[in-house]
């Protein structure tokens, strides 16, 4: 088993990946809008844009670090050599030069773009970590409720503190607020790269002479149909959840007219994540993984559904609803991760090959391509419905405002169930398949890897 201290290091890493992520999916769409002064449809279309980026990136960067070899491992080198350029590109993206229109956008588009890259590089490397800390199923949801909470807790640093900081730092000036926030924010989520860094060790190897090229690599990879299930969940799990809460703030400034409450509201959600992620581990060890997802899945649909018919006088009840939305779908986050290192195993022996970092990989691209087809359809709704940032929406507005906070993202967390329902590595399939490798009996690492 792995130690609590161990386990707290490596989720001291998603601390520090968390201030940048949940900095990006609440803030940066108001930022570009109403700070940097972006239409909110060129913000929808350039956030699809750097997915496109991602596409390229992502996958090469998990075969690269599957294929580093170094002293201190294949994956923990990566938060060492990066986490100073991860927190420049952050505070650059935040910055806001006085360019023409099209200058904005330009220096908006290559900053962000230059965050996602960095982001990639250091992210796709911590998330593979977690998936050689240890070759136990259970203690990987164990590892990953640990990185979750301490996550979550980086998500309530972003939600509890930046609006007051913004404020404290900009005295008046909006613009320089932002840009000190996350200067400060990012110098903190240096220190703690390199705490996980120091404080983990990686103990699961790939096979002994495993030769890995990209090709042989990725036909490995695809042949793998319980990782296409979990891309395809992972891809609609995060176009609800950005959509959502995207538009958390416009929700609570222009549909609850209470703009004093934005701070409490996010606040409250990453409260509700934070408990949910918790007992992620204890639901685990009641129910098969695979119909825990599904049934949590379903009712946060529900929860977020019945939104919709909360009317702007029913104040409490709206948080109230956050929450409980919050809780319930960040409940299975842990579980997702989870069946992701089961996959890299089922993959190990269905074709002999361990490519942990080209799994995790491809499966952060569909959650990166969710983050911006979520981002991106709040920016193109916004748009669609007539919002005019500053400004007293019409009623038609609000409602299209209201429609896309609730209705869409249940929609998307059904849609998520009906794709797990096809996922076959439950409980006693992933024990089978860790006994078989402990055994020896996968498929040899030299077999030649066909499609």
């Amino acid at each position: 088993m792995l130690s609590r201290k161990e386990k707290i290091a490596y989720g001291l890493g998603d601390t520090a990946s968390n201030i940048v992520f949940q900095t990006v999916m609440l803030f940066l769409t108001f930022f570009y809008t109403d700070i940097f002064g972006i239409s909110p449809a060129v913000v929808g279309t350039m956030f699809l844009l750097v997915r496109v980026i991602d596409a390229v990136t992502d996958p090469l960067m998990g075969a690269l670090a599957d294929n580093t070899d170094s002293r201190h491992g294949k994956y923990r080198p990566y938060l060492l050599w990066l986490a100073v350029p991860f927190a420049f590109c952050s505070v650059l993206a935040f910055t806001t030069p006085d360019f023409s229109a099209s200058g904005k956008e330009w220096y908006a588009f290559a900053t962000y773009t230059l965050l996602m890259l960095a982001y990639t590089a250091i992210n796709i490397p911590y998330s593979a970590l977690g998936g050689v800390l240890t070759n136990d199923p259970t203690e990987r949801v164990s590892v990953q409720s640990y990185r979750f909470v301490f996550g979550m807790l980086g998500g309530l640093l972003v939600t509890a503190c930046t609006l007051p900081l913004v404020e404290y730092f900009g005295q008046g000036d909006q613009a320089r607020g932002y840009q000190w926030t996350i200067a400060a924010m990012s110098l903190l989520g240096l220190g703690l790269f390199l705490l996980c860094f120091a404080g983990t060790r990686e103990r699961v190897s790939a096979p002994v002479g495993q030769r890995l090229t990209l090709r042989t690599a990725t036909l490995s990879l695809w042949r793998n149909e319980q990782w296409r299930i979990l891309c395809v969940a992972a891809l609609l799990l995060l176009t609800g959840m950005v959509l959502r809460n995207t538009l958390a703030i416009y929700y609570v400034k222009y549909y609850l007219l209470r703009d004093d409450l934005v701070t409490y509201f996010v606040t409250l959600g990453m409260i509700g994540n934070i408990a949910g992620v918790a007992l992620a581990q204890w639901l685990s060890t009641k129910v098969d993984k695979v119909k825990a997802y599904i049934g949590l899945q379903l009712i946060s649909a529900l929860i977020c559904a019945l939104g919709f018919f909360i009317s702007a006088e029913q104040l409490l009840l709206a948080f109230v609803l956050h929450f409980l939305w919050s809780f319930f779908l960040q409940m299975a986050t842990p579980l997702l991760w989870a069946k992701m290192a089961d996959t890299v195993d089922y993959g190990h022996f269905k074709t002999g090959l361990r490519i942990p970092g080209l799994v995790y990989s491809s499966v952060v691209f569909f959650i990166k391509l969710g983050l911006a087809v979520g981002g991106a359809l709040a920016g193109w709704l916004l748009a669609w419905y007539g919002y005019q940032a500053g400004q007293v929406q019409t009623a038609d507005t609000l409602q299209g405002l209201l429609l896309s906070f609730t209705l869409w993202p249940a929609l998307c967390s059904v849609l998520v169930a009906l794709v797990m329902s096809r996922y076959r590595l439950d409980n006693a399939r992933v024990l089978q398949i860790h006994q078989a490798l402990q055994s020896g009996s996968a498929t040899p690492a030299h077999a030649k890897v066909t499609a």
